[in-house]
C-alpha cells in the first residue's frame, strides 16, 4: 500500500502541475479502486492531499509571478458560497443522471478548450508579440494585467459561484472547470490560469477538510502524507513538462485528459 500511495499521489500531482486541475477527479478513483479506501474516507483524503499539494504548487507559481491573486480570491470566495448549493442539488438527483451530466459537462469544456487552443495558436502565429488576450467581459491592459471593473468583478463572482455549484454538484475539486473558466472569461493565459487554479483549489480544500472533520469522518494521516509526498514530486515534474509545451499545447493536453475521464465515467455509468 505504501508504494502505491506514493505512485498514485504522483499521478495526482502530475495532473495538478501540468494542467492545474483534475487532481481530485483522479484521486478518489485511485483511492477507492487502487487502495480499497471507503468512498467517504477517500473524499476526505483527496481533499487534504490535493489541497496541500495545490498549496505547494501555488506558492511556487506565485513566486514565478504566475498567479493572479485578486482573480483567485474572487473565485475562491464565490466557490465556497456555491459549493453547498451544488451539494444540496446533488442530493435531489438520481446518481445516473448526475454522472451523465458530469460527463456531458466535461465533454463540452474539452471541446471549447480545444477550439480556443486552435484559435490561440493561429493568433500567436500571426501576432507573435501579443502576450495577452481579452475575455468576453474582462479586459486587460498592455502589460496583460486584468482591469478589474465592477462589471468584470460581478461576472467573475457569478462564474465563481457557478463553478462552486458544479464542484459541489459533482463532488470534485473544480480545477477542470476553474482553468477553462479563467481562460475563456477573463482572458488569462494557460500558465497563469494553472497557478491561479491551484490557489483556488487550496483555499476551497481547507473548507472541505473542515467539513469532513466536523462531520466526524476520519482522514488517514499515513495515506494522506504519502499522497502529499508523491503529489509534490509529481506536481513539480508536471510543471517542468509544462514549461516545454506552449500554451495551446497545454490546453490540448488538458482537453484530452478531460475527455479520457469523461469516457471513464460514461463507461462506469453504462456498465
Amino acid at each position: 500500500m505504501l508504494p502505491l500511495s506514493l505512485i498514485f499521489g504522483a499521478v495526482v500531482g502530475l495532473s495538478l502541475g501540468l494542467t492545474g486541475g483534475g487532481g481530485a477527479i483522479f484521486a478518489v478513483p485511485l483511492l477507492v479502486y487502487g487502495l480499497s479506501v471507503p468512498t467517504r474516507d477517500a473524499i476526505g483524503i483527496s481533499l487534504a492531499a490535493v489541497g496541500t499539494t495545490s498549496l505547494v504548487g501555488f506558492v511556487h507559481r506565485w513566486r514565478l509571478g504566475q498567479v493572479e491573486i485578486r482573480t483567485g480570491l474572487l473565485f475562491a470566495v464565490a466557490g465556497m458560497i456555491g459549493a453547498p448549493i451544488g451539494s444540496w442539488i446533488a442530493g435531489l438527483m438520481p446518481e445516473v443522471l448526475l454522472l451523465s451530466l458530469f460527463a456531458g459537462l466535461m465533454l463540452v469544456v474539452a471541446i471549447r478548450l480545444w477550439q480556443q487552443s486552435s484559435r490561440s495558436a493561429h493568433e500567436t502565429a500571426n501576432c507573435p508579440t501579443s502576450e495577452h488576450q481579452d475575455g468576453p467581459t474582462c479586459q486587460r491592459d498592455r502589460t496583460g494585467a486584468l482591469i478589474l471593473t465592477s462589471r468584470c468583478a460581478v461576472m467573475l463572482l457569478i462564474i465563481g459561484v457557478l463553478t462552486g455549484v458544479l464542484s459541489g454538484l459533482f463532488g470534485v475539486g473544480g480545477g477542470f472547470v476553474i482553468v477553462p473558466a479563467l481562460i475563456l472569461f477573463s482572458g488569462m493565459s494557460i500558465q497563469r490560469a494553472v497557478g491561479t487554479s491551484l490557489m483556488v483549489i487550496a483555499l476551497v480544500s481547507v473548507s472541505g477538510v473542515a467539513s469532513q472533520l466536523w462531520a466526524g469522518r476520519a482522514i488517514s494521516p499515513e495515506i494522506t502524507s504519502l499522497f502529499v509526498v508523491g503529489g509534490v514530486g509529481g506536481m513539480f515534474a508536471g510543471q517542468q513538462i509544462g514549461r516545454r509545451l506552449s500554451g495551446p499545447a497545454l490546453q490540448k493536453v488538458f482537453s484530452v485528459a478531460i475527455v479520457a475521464v469523461a469516457v471513464f465515467v460514461i463507461g462506469r455509468t453504462a456498465f
